[in-house]
């Protein structure tokens, strides 16, 4: 059962997550007869968090329950406003090149996994994560060239360093939606004298405007998906269909991900890895965001994650 946090008449709370509503967490421990603590945000509530066997306790009983008791507490998702699963992470690490197709879309030749490594980059957590149905703003400062990028997100569960491939996926909590959001031409004082390292600055500064990476609409259970590598994936401007994938297509799979970064950074709870898209950004057909786009991002078995342009 999918995870969200939400925000209704100025307080924020934890429920289950379905294509057209919240059941509240809180009203679903009653049920159950358990207590939780909601303090902590989602993280708890995951694989190999504190406060898992109550949650299974609690999805057990939902099981048991009949619609008749359940309608009642739940909320209409249009009723509600959808948060970012995990607001405040340690770490939002994101992956740059890890789709062999969009890497050729962009001009570029693709590796073998065996002759190359993952492309890592962060960007600041507070001030890019956007909320489900929240707007991604156009910066003033560079308006011309933005680009949507669909990517599988890991949240990790348990604090791990130097893990193999073969156990990595005992490390992560859960899967959800992120968009990664790209200035593709950012180019601060166009009158500078050009250093070497400038296109990559330019590229890396690009993805760390304000509101630049929606995620949510909630998060999958790693135990609930049975393979990360076999999720469809689809986004949508205005109706039109921009990205179709799959996240078989990935060069690095989640494992090989959490391997690799862990194998010199020391991952925490409620740490995001964004995995990277595959083809069909609007670089490659010189197509980008203008005010008044709605995008829709959606990952099979996690849900569609929805936000406006302006």
């Amino acid at each position: 059962m999918r995870l969200c946090r939400y925000q209704l008449d100025n307080q924020i709370a934890c429920g289950f997550y379905t294509e057209d509503s919240v059941l509240p967490l809180s009203a679903a421990a009653d049920l159950a007869g358990v207590e939780i603590d909601e303090s902590e945000g989602l993280i708890p509530f995951l694989p190999g968090g504190a406060q898992r066997e109550t949650i299974l306790v609690i999805e057990q009983q939902l099981k048991q329950s009949m619609d008749e008791e359940l309608f009642p507490m739940s909320i209409m998702l249009e009723d509600v406003q959808l948060l970012v699963p995990v607001p405040e992470p340690s770490k939002l690490l994101l992956l740059a090149g890890n789709y062999s197709k969009h890497i050729e879309e962009g001009g570029g030749k693709a590796e073998e996994r065996q002759k190359t490594f993952p492309y890592v980059f962060m960007k600041p957590p507070t001030t890019t994560l956007t909320h489900p149905g929240q707007p991604v703003k156009i910066p003033s400062v560079s308006p011309d060239h933005i680009d949507w990028e669909l990517e599988l997100g890991i949240v990790i569960g348990k604090s791990c360093k130097g893990v193999s491939e073969a156990e990595a996926l005992d490390y992560v909590a859960g899967y959800t939606v992120i968009n990664d959001i790209s200035d593709r031409k950012f180019r601060p004082n166009p009158e500078r004298t050009q250093r070497e390292k400038d296109g990559f600055f330019d590229w890396l500064h690009g993805k760390w405007h304000d509101t630049f990476c929606p995620m949510g609409p909630c998060v999958t259970p790693a135990c609930d998906i049975e393979d990360p590598q076999q999720l469809k994936m689809k986004l949508s401007v205005n109706g039109e269909v921009e990205q179709d994938s799959s996240t078989a297509e990935m060069i690095f799979p989640v494992a090989a991900i959490v391997e690799f970064i862990s194998s010199f950074v020391q991952l925490e709870p409620g740490d995001v890895i964004s995995t990277g898209t595959p083809s069909g950004v609007g670089a490659s057909k010189n197509k980008f965001l203008k005010p008044g786009d709605e995008m829709q991002a959606e990952i099979e078995e996690i849900g569609v994650l929805q936000n406006p342009v302006v």
